[in-house]
């Protein structure tokens, strides 16, 4: 019964340890989420505010002379 007990903790003591590896690694992949996602929210601002496309809209497209 002892020995059960002792076997009981041991697997108690690495799983404790596991989650805890588990939600350190969680917690370093969000943030790295957070910041790619802050990254590319600055990206699409950037591009937006600097969008001078030299293509015209298709609207504003001048048919070739040849029509």
């Amino acid at each position: 019964m002892e020995n059960r007990i002792i076997e009981l903790e041991a697997k108690l003591s690495y799983q404790e340890h596991m989650i805890h590896e588990l939600n350190e690694v969680v917690t370093r992949q969000q943030k790295q989420i957070d910041l790619l996602e802050s990254e590319m929210k600055r990206i699409q601002d950037h591009l937006k505010a600097t969008s001078t496309s030299q293509i015209a809209r298709p609207e504003e497209e001048v048919p070739p002379p040849h029509y």
